[in-house]
């Protein structure tokens, strides 16, 4: 770990998460480095998350608490517009990594002294996290894609961050896939760190879509964010092996064709569309090669710069 750790701010956007805000707010404050400043963004909440909030503001200094005006509709540019809200109040404050942290999340006390330290040490890293578990789910190792950063806890690089300008505002979704894509864009490197995991306490989508309902959603997503037809065709296949079988896969494939067929205009700029597109190939590629000669396992100890593009 080198000597001096660069600074850093954390911004969480949180929309009635009393459940879970004050397990986050906890292993922050347990952090071995604390930032310089984390502002938590309440998006409209009513279920109690300002006055926990507000607990922990009049006790640490450097946690503000910004309340936006409660909105009727929900969507994911919710998300990036309180983002930019808790960047503006970093004013004239120093820091080198700026993070996002979603307010559902736990982890060790070490987390971001682990993460800012790999930015201490590699000047070309421009956003990175950790792996993340869901419950009793554990990801497959051979399966993980090391350039693609979970979007509940990211950390860029300040000067990444201003290059691609944040979080752009998109109400489908997909905002932090299209900043990673962004950042590679420009020639930064992103990375999920393996030696370390965080908890993630709430299903993923379930604030918005559940069931089957769930489904649907991701083929509408992975169309709207460009994934590319074959590598749609496999990812949904191997869906149906888990519940619920064989439909879960088919509807993730069928709505992903549906908006194909009519045409629907998509989110992810072209550029970055063609870019995710041979990144997925590569890798399918590379997994196909890897069953062949059945070295999962030796390539996932050996190789720590897989090809990216597999997102979940």
């Amino acid at each position: 770990m080198p000597s001096k750790l660069p600074s850093y701010v954390l911004v969480t956007p949180a929309r009635n998460e009393a459940q879970f805000i004050e397990l986050t707010i906890k292993s922050v404050v347990a952090q071995t480095v604390w930032p310089v400043k984390w502002v938590i963004v309440s998006d409209g909440s009513t279920d109690g998350t300002d006055d926990i909030v507000s607990r922990y503001a009049s006790a640490y200094p450097w946690i503000e608490l910004v309340r936006m005006p409660e909105r009727r509709e929900r969507h994911f540019a919710g998300k990036s517009i309180a983002c930019r809200s808790g960047w503006s109040r970093m004013g004239n404050l120093k820091y080198e990594v700026i993070g996002n942290v979603d307010a559902d999340i736990s982890f060790d006390e070490d987390h971001f002294e682990f993460l800012i330290g790999k930015f201490a040490e590699n000047p070309k890293l421009g956003v990175a996290g950790t792996l993340y578990r869901e419950g009793n789910e554990h990801g497959q190792p051979h399966f993980v894609n090391r350039e693609h950063v979970s979007g509940m806890c990211q950390l860029f690089r300040r000067e990444c961050f201003e290059a691609i300008g944040g979080y752009p505002e998109i109400k489908s979704g997909g905002i932090d896939l299209i900043a990673l894509f962004s950042a590679r864009a420009k020639g930064w490197q992103t990375r999920t760190f393996t030696e370390k995991v965080f908890l993630h306490h709430r299903k993923m989508s379930v604030a918005l879509h559940a069931g089957l309902r769930e489904r649907l959603y991701r083929g509408r997503m992975d169309y709207l964010l460009g994934s590319h037809p074959v590598w749609e065709i496999f990812r949904s296949v191997y869906q149906m092996t888990r519940r619920p079988y064989l439909i879960g896969g088919m509807l993730i494939l069928a709505n992903y064709f549906w908006h194909g067929i009519r045409s629907v205009e998509r989110t992810m700029p072209e550029e970055l569309i063609q870019l995710r597109r041979r990144e997925q190939m590569s890798r399918l590629k590379d997994v196909f090669r890897c069953a062949v000669h059945g070295n999962f396992g030796a390539r996932a100890e050996r190789d720590s710069t897989p090809p990216a593009g597999y997102s979940g």
